[in-house]
C-alpha cells in the first residue's frame, strides 16, 4: 500500500489540525494505522495507532486527550484530528501501515507517507 500524508501547516498553540493520509491499493483494510512524528534533532517516536476497522485506538501519553485517530476504510484514509497543540508537537509526522495494532516500534510498520510538517508557534 502507498501513503501520502497531507494536512500539515503552521498553527499558533492551542489551535487544531487535521491531517490526512491517503492510502492506494484495496489492501488498506488489511492493516493496522499509525502516525508517528519527528522532530528536528530527535528520533522518529510513535503518536498513535489504530486497528484495521477503528475499534480500537492507541495513544503516546504525550498526545492523550488532544489528538485523536481515526479512519475510513471506504475511502482509504487514516485521520488525526490534533488540538490544544503545543510548540513541543511541532515535527514531521508520518502515517505508517503495518499488521501490529498500536505497535510503537517503528519497524513493525512496513509502509509510509512522505511526511507532513507541522508547525506549532509560540
Amino acid at each position: 500500500v502507498q501513503l501520502q500524508a497531507s494536512g500539515g501547516g503552521l498553527v499558533q498553540a492551542g489551535g487544531s489540525l487535521r491531517l490526512s493520509c491517503a492510502a492506494s491499493g484495496r489492501t488498506f483494510k488489511n492493516y493496522a494505522m499509525g502516525w508517528f512524528r519527528q522532530a528536528p534533532g530527535k528520533e522518529r517516536e510513535f503518536v498513535t495507532g489504530i486497528n484495521w476497522n477503528g475499534e480500537y485506538t492507541y495513544y503516546d501519553d504525550s498526545v492523550k486527550g488532544r489528538f485523536t485517530i481515526s479512519r475510513d476504510n471506504a475511502k482509504n484514509t487514516v485521520f488525526l484530528q490534533m488540538r490544544s497543540l503545543k510548540p513541543e508537537d511541532t515535527a514531521v509526522y508520518y502515517c505508517a501501515a503495518g499488521y501490529q495494532p498500536g505497535s510503537r516500534y517503528a519497524v513493525e510498520y512496513g509502509n509510509w507517507g512522505q511526511g507532513t510538517l507541522v508547525t506549532v508557534s509560540s
